[in-house]
């Protein structure tokens, strides 16, 4: 079973079982499939063949991780804010949202994970300064794409960099 199939298996199950928190974010879960595949539906048209549109507009795993991935990253930026603001109550809430998306993404690398990966790139490419940066990121990102925060990974990535070399 495909990862959209699952999100929409249990969006059916909460809502026979009457699970109004886990219902109402996977409902936000569904609308944004929903909304991304008619953004890919509209840039299909006229581009293939009608009877292929459907299939080909459906958000592959990857496609959806990331949707989840971008919830889950704003999820906490609300967190945050609430926190800021004494609003335990609307943090929990948002906290509790974070972790029902959290079961349909794959397991998160540790620092130490993707910090081995990102030393290993610098290596492999000769990256010496932080002007190469962009470089080691546009080799690192596809292979941490929605295993880990891309904010978490430029700091690590700045950091073995600002070690290795000074940014002239």
């Amino acid at each position: 079973m495909d990862l959209r199939q699952k999100i929409q298996q249990d969006l059916l199950e909460a809502l026979k079982n009457q699970e109004e928190s886990r219902l109402s974010i996977l409902r936000l879960v569904w609308d944004a499939v929903i909304k991304k595949e008619k953004e890919k539906r509209a840039a299909l048209s006229g581009k293939i063949e009608e009877e292929k549109i459907n299939q080909e507009s459906q958000l592959t795993d990857q496609e959806l991780i990331q949707s989840l991935f971008t919830l889950v990253k704003k999820g906490k930026e609300a967190v945050s804010q609430f926190k800021q603001g004494n609003r335990d109550d609307l943090a929990g809430k948002e906290q509790k949202e974070i972790e029902i998306l959290q079961r349909y993404l794959p397991d998160q690398l540790g620092e130490k994970e993707v910090k081995k990966m990102a030393e290993q790139i610098i290596k492999e490419i000769g990256a010496e300064s932080l002007r190469d940066m962009g470089k080691v990121m546009a080799v690192l990102m596809p292979k941490v794409q929605g295993k880990a925060d891309g904010d978490a990974v430029s700091k690590i990535v700045k950091e073995l960099l600002s070690q290795s070399g000074s940014d002239d």
